[in-house]
């Protein structure tokens, strides 16, 4: 059964395995259990609008009693991350370099990686900020790959700002001892630094506590939803975050009748015994194949009742 103890679930999972699909049941079940909940979706490939019949976008959206959606939108936040920059940096560069500076920043928002970090910035929001005002946090993450990276970010960047911190204050000391003699000089790009470390920080022992955050995989019965999970796990144990719930969806049910399903859940049940071998640490949920998509809230509420 999903942990509803926990106070944030990470859903992931490679794509077309029905992620979306689980991580909005999840949510359903939630809210039905009177938790004040809201799903977020990371995934540039937003699904959670047609699964709820309804527009959500990047605000945060009521789709049913106690519980609210929200679809990450990574240009809008990209902008609003570009422009953050751009504040940070006021009183820090010459006004004589200010055009040239924002010409920069306004090309690097269609830089490689980009979207990631305002994605990042973004979650990292969520999970401090909306925490005061949801029961629940439910993350519906893009696929697996993505997934591992945001994830891990909290980790590498704390190292990263690290070492640019202590550049920083290194070159703030040279400069207060050659210039400023020896009088402390105020620099606020070390304050911004500081702060988004703290953030970092307060992020990662979020996602460390066991007591708070859960993680999620979705995969099917078969070859590569398999070996990939496989991986992801594996990795994310390095970062010392453990995958302890598996939804195995689109199993094939034993009422399906003819020649064709009985060679198909034949051909099946050999992942489903793999599954059962490679993952025998982990929780598993396994969900039916449905004869239709979930795009209604009453075939949502049948799909989550399996948790």
């Amino acid at each position: 059964m999903i942990d509803f103890s926990k106070k944030i679930i990470f859903v992931g999972g490679k794509g077309g395995v029905g992620k979306s699909t689980s991580a909005a049941a999840i949510a359903w079940k939630s809210a039905e259990k009177e938790y004040n909940t809201l799903l977020v979706s990371t995934d540039p490939a937003h699904n959670l609008g047609d699964i709820f019949s309804q527009k959500i976008g990047g605000d945060i959206t009521q789709v049913d009693n106690m519980l609210y959606a929200l679809e990450i939108d990574p240009e809008r936040e990209t902008t609003n991350y570009i422009n953050t920059v751009k504040d940070n940096i006021k009183g820090t560069v010459q006004s004589s370099m200010m055009e040239e500076v924002h010409r920069q920043l306004d090309t690097a928002k269609a830089s490689p990686g980009a979207d990631e970090a305002a994605l990042f910035d973004k979650l990292i929001s969520i999970i401090l900020e909306e925490s005061e005002n949801f029961d629940k946090l439910i993350f519906d993450t893009a696929p697996t790959g993505h997934t591992i990276r945001l994830l891990s970010l909290p980790e590498l960047m704390g190292v990263w700002i690290e070492g640019l911190l202590q550049k920083r204050q290194k070159a703030n000391e040279n400069y207060t001892q050659l210039l400023n003699d020896g009088v402390p000089v105020e620099d606020p790009i070390y304050e911004v630094l500081k702060t988004r470390q703290e953030r970092f920080s307060k992020v990662r022992e979020i996602m460390l506590n066991d007591t708070l955050t859960g993680f999620v995989f979705v995969l099917n019965p078969e070859r590569l939803p398999i070996m990939e999970t496989e991986k992801a796990i594996k990795l994310l144990d390095q970062y010392e975050l453990p995958v302890k719930t598996l939804i195995i969806n689109k199993v094939l049910p034993n009422h399906a009748d003819g020649g064709f399903f009985l060679q198909r859940r034949k051909h099946q049940q050999q992942y489903l015994d793999l599954i059962k071998k490679t993952f025998n640490h982990q929780e598993k949920i396994f969900i039916p194949l449905f004869s239709h998509d979930i795009t209604k809230k009453d075939e949502l509420a049948e799909f989550s009742s399996f948790y």
